[in-house]
């Protein structure tokens, strides 16, 4: 039985609606990934034991950082790597480092850090106390003594603008997928 126009034209019809609905999908997709989430790829052992080298952490750009936060660095820095680090520091707040005891101190308050590997014995280049500078944060290792980091003068207190986003969940490994804290 031949189809008549009006049934070949509906068929088809249907069928670019189809091919339509997915370009818009493909495209909300591409933008999503472009400008609010990202899924970066962790290098090295410095945040060990929250992430390990080569787990995938997806990142939301347009999140604020806050304390506590693992958060992603873009790789145009002055070290010329991306960075992954938690967030100890921000604006104006007085970082101080007891090397001797391996406590970190904020604004005179002992952190409490339940995710790091052990305590801070290594120094590096800067001099403690320091204070943050404006539009800045202060960034450490959860693996203090594996890490490069704020407190090397190469890295320093990282611009806010160069941070890509807050890494909030683990995608890869699938065994070990789950939010990051």
């Amino acid at each position: 039985m031949a189809r008549t126009f009006k049934e070949r034209f509906r068929r088809n019809r249907e069928t670019l609606e189809w091919y339509d609905a997915l370009a818009v999908a493909v495209a909300v997709i591409a933008l999503i990934f472009t400008f609010a989430v990202r899924i970066v790829q962790v290098d090295g052992s410095s945040m060990n034991p929250t992430l390990y080298d080569g787990d995938r952490v997806l990142i939301a750009a347009f999140l604020q950082p806050q304390y506590e936060d693992v958060v992603v660095v873009d790789s145009y820095i002055p070290y010329g790597k991306p960075l992954v680090k938690r967030v100890i520091g921000k604006e104006g707040d007085v970082i101080d480092i007891d090397f001797e005891q391996g406590i970190v101190y904020r604004n005179g308050e002992a952190l409490e850090e339940p995710y790091i590997a052990e305590p801070t014995w290594m120094q590096e280049s800067v001099n403690f106390p320091i204070t943050v500078p404006k539009g800045c944060l202060f960034l450490m290792g959860d693996n203090r003594n594996q890490s490069k980091d704020s407190r090397d003068r190469e890295i320093g207190c990282v611009d806010e603008r160069d941070v890509l986003g807050v890494a909030l969940y683990r995608v890869m490994p699938f065994e070990a997928m789950g939010v990051i804290e």
